[in-house]
């Protein structure tokens, strides 16, 4: 296992590019094109921004008019956004053009759209968190464990299929490379859950990854083959607490003023897993200036970070 723990002395320290808006979620890394090695993120005010490799230009290329959060890039380079508000989009970022593509499951508008993979036949998974509570109050589904977070399926015919349901607040999602299975990670659980796709075990559910060592946001497969998890926050006893208690005291908890409420440590951790479930890579860097990682993308032995408090996307070398 390779691995660079402690967060202090000799932890590694990312390299921070501001970004002209508040909470770069997530981060995807152009492979091909004119803008190959750039990095896009989409921030709370719609925005979604084009870095190049080594932070020295910055472009806005369009705007989502709701909140992006996680960012694919489909095979004819447009940007696959989940909005946590407007559901999934489509984004040609050479001319800013968004279009719809899923708003609403069985009649039902989507609460909290949060990030997707996309298979080699254009198959699109994509998460929806929660069915009660949207981006807004992701406090309130964390600590309440409603469990109504999904696992969805788009076809390229445009029909939807709810893949998995009762997930701990569905979030991240990943294929294996061969695409025999699509993993989401629950982060109210703490795990990675595997839906297998293809062999004798298609239909079955496991686990890639169980009692991380904190609250997992976005997963993404690097270029590397392996699967990277970010690790939010540590695991918080309170919180772990609230989930166990009663309802009236998960409610009352989530109502207090928010300097009152548990709240994300400032901590800088990525893990990365084979697709055996093998940790290999373990980054807990120097959260000094950049913190509450919810977005990796691993690209050529660099990996890339987002937050949904930092105004800036980082970089650290492995």
């Amino acid at each position: 296992m390779s691995a660079a723990r402690g967060g202090g002395a000799g932890a590694p320290v990312p390299r921070v590019h501001a970004v002209p808006g508040p909470g770069a979620e997530d981060v995807v890394v152009a492979t091909g094109g004119r803008h190959e090695g750039a990095v896009y993120t989409g921030t709370a005010d719609g925005a979604l921004w084009r870095v190049s490799h080594d932070g020295s230009h910055l472009e806005r290329v369009a705007r989502t008019g709701g909140r992006p959060l996680g960012l694919e890039i489909d095979p004819d380079g447009r940007l696959l956004v989940c909005d946590a508000h407007r559901g999934l989009l489509r984004v040609d970022p050479a001319t800013g053009t968004v279009e719809p593509l899923l708003a609403e499951v069985g009649g039902r508008r989507m609460v909290f759209c949060n990030n997707a993979a996309i298979g080699d036949d254009g198959t699109v998974w994509l998460s929806d968190s929660s069915t009660r509570f949207g981006i807004e109050r992701w406090k309130d589904d964390l600590v309440q464990d409603t469990r109504t977070g999904r696992l969805l399926r788009l076809d390229p015919d445009g029909s939807v299929t709810v893949a998995l349901d009762g997930l701990a607040f569905a979030n991240g999602v990943a294929l294996a490379a061969d695409g025999s299975w699509v993993a989401v990670a629950e982060t109210a659980a703490r795990t990675v859950v595997r839906l297998w796709l293809t062999g004798p075990r298609a239909g079955s559910r496991d686990h890639l990854a169980t009692d991380l060592p904190g609250y997992p946001d976005n997963i993404a497969r690097g270029s590397d083959g392996l699967v990277w998890v970010t690790i939010a926050s540590p695991t918080d006893p309170v919180v772990t607490r609230l989930q166990q208690g009663p309802t009236w005291l998960q409610r009352a908890a989530t109502r207090l003023p928010a300097p009152l409420q548990p709240q994300p440590a400032r901590t800088l951790r990525v893990q990365a897993y084979d697709d055996a479930g093998r940790l290999v890579h373990d980054v807990d860097g120097d959260a000094g200036g950049y913190h509450m990682v919810t977005g990796v993308r691993e690209h050529e032995g660099r990996v890339w970070l987002g937050s949904l408090h930092e105004s800036a996307i980082a970089v650290v070398d492995l």
